[in-house]
């Protein structure tokens, strides 16, 4: 596999670090360094979201006739990799990584009309309304039901690890349309507004102390028929559609960035008689092995790559990258962890907010340690746990 990047393509990466390094500054890569969760918190989201609208990089994947930057595959993983190296925070990709490619395959022309752009210029911020109580891995046994009254669906029922609900006025949503069918037949996939009278956010907060996660009632909501996206009770087709983009991705380069944290997190840590912990063999060891895997990683997603540039969707192929990613995170916090020791205890979430002046007890850097390594704890569940990617890939990638 010849991965040496072409003229066009150096040219291009050059252009993504000129950029990086105006667009960036201190407080949004402080806001990228102290996200204690998983997603990048609302207000650095945005702010960032609205700096790459106007550069027109704000959707590397899409079509520049829906309004993305229309990069091929390898622009995408240069602008990835650079901007994790750069430290820049994330995005949100619930509307950009997920429900914009999902109506750019599967929506109306209408829709992608009215949605699209929207989705681009940050007006709508969206969830995604999938898990239930009782009905995580097993999404086909979801119960929220959705019965047709005129031209409208009254849903009731609840949807639960809900991330953002709380910022988000858009939800797409998996409703059950058809109980008297086998489960992903009777399921139908939905566009609502979350200003819709009927429902309710309630938040979840983690042991961390953060709010990421919310439960959402629904009573009596009602949703316009036009806004189903495909066949009625055959939203499950619509759904593998889009987790599809909610697995795939190029993890390896934020991995790199979290391990470079890392070592310079083990420099700065004495241990014992030892000048750092980084001098440490048995730390050492686990640095190395972890670095060997992040690179199996990376070349995993080259893969991958080579065979998207000859069209199609990520394909089930994404759940390796699924399951690797999130065992890679854990291992990465827990090893961070073992680095602060107990500077790790001391909860400080003023001490991490963009602009604080609260000084931290102990290294800066260890703020955020602890609630990363409790927040990830949940990266082997969220999005489909890693049995199910397992037998996902035994099944589609296997054969057997």
């Amino acid at each position: 596999m010849d991965i040496r990047l072409l003229p066009e393509h150096e040219h291009f990466r050059d252009e993504v670090k000129r950029f990086l390094e105006a667009a960036l500054d201190d407080d949004l890569r402080d806001g990228a360094r102290f996200c204690a969760g998983v997603f990048q918190d609302y207000d650095t989201n945005m702010r960032w979201h609205r700096i790459l609208y106007r550069q027109g990089w704000v959707a590397p994947s899409w079509p520049k006739q829906y309004g993305g930057a229309g990069w091929d595959l390898l622009q995408r993983h240069i602008w990835t990799t650079e901007a994790s190296l750069a430290g820049a925070p994330g995005l949100a990709p619930m509307g950009l990584g997920m429900c914009g490619p999902m109506l750019i395959g599967h929506g109306t022309d209408e829709q992608r009309a009215y949605y699209l752009p929207r989705i681009l210029s940050g007006e709508d911020y969206w969830c995604q309304g999938y898990s239930e109580p009782g009905s995580g891995s097993d999404l086909a046994s979801l119960a929220l039901r959705a019965d047709i009254d005129g031209e409208d669906y009254v849903l009731n029922g609840t949807k639960i690890w809900t991330t953002h609900a709380h910022h988000a006025n858009r939800m797409f949503c998996l409703v059950r349309t058809d109980a008297t069918r086998k489960p992903q037949q009777g399921i139908t996939f939905l566009l609502l507004d979350m200003d819709t009278p009927g429902i309710e956010v309630e938040p979840i907060l983690f042991v961390s102390g953060e709010h990421e996660v919310n439960q959402v009632f629904f009573d009596d909501v009602r949703v316009p028929r036009s806004n189903r996206v495909g066949a009625e009770n055959d939203g499950w087709t619509v759904a593998k559609y889009l987790l599809e983009f909610e697995r795939g991705g190029s993890g390896a380069a934020r991995m790199q960035t979290a391990l470079m944290r890392l070592k310079r997190l083990a420099t700065s840590t004495r241990a014992g008689e030892l000048t750092s912990l980084a001098d440490d063999p048995s730390f050492a060891s686990k640095i190395a092995m972890a670095e060997i895997d992040i690179v199996a990683i990376q070349y995993t997603e080259f893969r991958i790559l080579a065979a998207l540039s000859q069209g199609g969707a990520p394909g089930p192929e994404s759940s390796i990258l699924k399951n690797l990613g999130a065992d890679m995170s854990q291992r990465i916090s827990e090893l961070a962890v073992e680095a602060v020791a107990y500077y790790g205890s001391p909860h400080q979430p003023e001490a991490r907010t963009v602009g604080s002046n609260v000084a931290p007890i102990g290294p800066a850097a260890a703020l955020v340690t602890l609630p990363n390594y409790l927040n990830y704890r949940a990266s082997s569940i969220a999005g489909g746990t890693n049995e199910v990617q397992k037998n996902i890939v035994a099944k589609l990638v296997l054969g057997l």
